[in-house]
């Protein structure tokens, strides 16, 4: 079962902003695999993707599609349609022209996703053959529906919404997200869609999409593999009452900014909470760094250590694998005796070693929690970094071992 994680809170309609979903059977027959999502005429989207070089072809196409005006996303779950060479670009393109063809765009106006299997080639006819079931399905409460629909090894579906007042006018922001594993930033393997009602420049779009990428998405890690097909989009329609933020300095652009950020944490987190055989939830803090980067790479080689993931599996307080992933990750001139580490305010090691005052008995009961956090003072800075990981259990070798089965 998910880590703390309940069922979806209220997803808020988004005006102009409508969408569809359907069953291709892809994967599994009967299963809603296929969802097609429509932003009003004159909106605007901005996305991050996977930094993977083997970037599946819908990536691709996605990034050259959005130079051109996007009204259309059409997002495929149980086939990942990388790995495919020629034929999947050719697939990918196919589809988005084929849902063009039906709505009157272009087909450049049609933005691809798919998340599955790697390796095997896109069944382009089934998708196409119920795009029109997803047509017909369209509508602005559809977001719990389409949350489930993009669904892979995900045992809840995952949402969120905010709403907030901007020059008077009520501004809503909701978003749905799929991942469980092959989840390492830069993207994970996660689909991410998030809408607003506001009225945004795209430029200033893809700034607020990078940055509250960069504060959710990409500090998160449940096995530290990247995936090829991690995609976030931001999509604005435009059709509150307020006037188009411009500029990313203005009071409307922080007002939006932080509805945006905290909407993109908490279905970040979300991911985290599902992950593969997840038992524990684990925020890793470091603190008293001497830049960001020492900070994440210390976070990093805490969160991807399998001893430290399967030892809060197993509840074992083995603060010593702890002490060797900090020393391991490559921090220059570390001053050991500066490092203090802590399970939640339990003090586990201080000045390089065992604090004096810890018991196993203080390490066991914090390890026996679902949520966790452990702190590492570094004693070298100002910088400070958090991360959301989990535990590595015997569920995750299983659900992998037979992902293909």
């Amino acid at each position: 079962m998910p880590v703390g994680l309940g069922p979806l809170p209220t997803l808020n309609p988004v005006p102009g902003f409508r969408l569809g979903i359907a069953s291709a059977g892809i994967k599994r027959p009967g299963r809603k695999d296929v969802v097609i999502m429509e932003a009003a005429e004159g909106s605007t989207i901005a996305g991050v993707f996977t930094t993977n070089a083997f970037c599946a072809a819908p990536v691709t196409l996605c990034k050259k599609h959005l130079e051109h005006a996007p009204r259309y996303l059409l997002v495929n779950t149980g086939n990942a349609n990388a790995g495919t060479g020629k034929p999947g670009m050719q697939a990918a393109v196919r589809t988005c022209g084929e849902l063009a063809r039906m709505v009157n765009v272009q087909p450049e106006q049609v933005l691809p996703f798919s998340t599955g299997v790697i390796g095997e080639l896109l069944p382009a006819d089934k998708i196409i053959s119920v795009l029109p079931q997803a047509l017909s399905n369209l509508s602005e409460s559809n977001w719990a529906d389409a949350a489930a629909g993009i669904m892979t090894t995900d045992t809840v579906p995952k949402g969120a919404s905010r709403q907030v007042t901007i020059d008077g006018q009520t501004v809503t922001v909701t978003g749905i997200s799929k991942g469980a594993g092959m989840i390492r930033p830069n993207m994970a393997t996660m689909l991410g869609y998030i809408a607003t009602d506001a009225k945004v420049a795209q430029p200033v779009l893809q700034q607020l999409v990078r940055e509250a990428a960069d504060l959710s998405f990409n500090r998160i890690t449940i096995d530290g593999d990247t995936s090829t097909n991690d995609s976030c989009m931001l999509i604005a329609t435009g059709k509150a009452a307020i006037t188009e933020i411009t500029e990313a300095g203005s009071a409307a652009y922080q007002q939006l900014a932080d509805v945006v950020k905290s909407v993109m944490l908490e279905l970040a987190q979300a991911i985290v909470r599902d992950g593969e055989g997840a038992t524990k939830f684990v925020t890793i803090k470091v603190n008293g760094g001497g830049n960001r980067d020492e900070c994440l790479d210390v976070a990093y080689a805490v969160a991807h250590s399998p001893l430290i993931k399967t030892a809060l599996f197993a509840s074992d307080p083995n603060w010593g694998r702890i002490l060797a992933a900090v020393g391991y990750a490559g921090v220059p001139e570390l001053d050991v005796e500066k490092i203090d580490v802590y399970l939640d305010e339990v003090c586990i090691a201080q000045h390089g070693g065992r604090a004096a005052s810890y018991t196993e008995e203080q390490g066991a009961r914090v390890m026996a929690q679902e949520e966790i956090t452990i702190r590492i003072e570094l004693g070298r800075g100002d910088y400070s970094e958090t991360l959301w990981t989990t535990d590595l259990s015997h569920e995750y070798v299983r659900i992998n071992a037979e992902y293909r089965t």
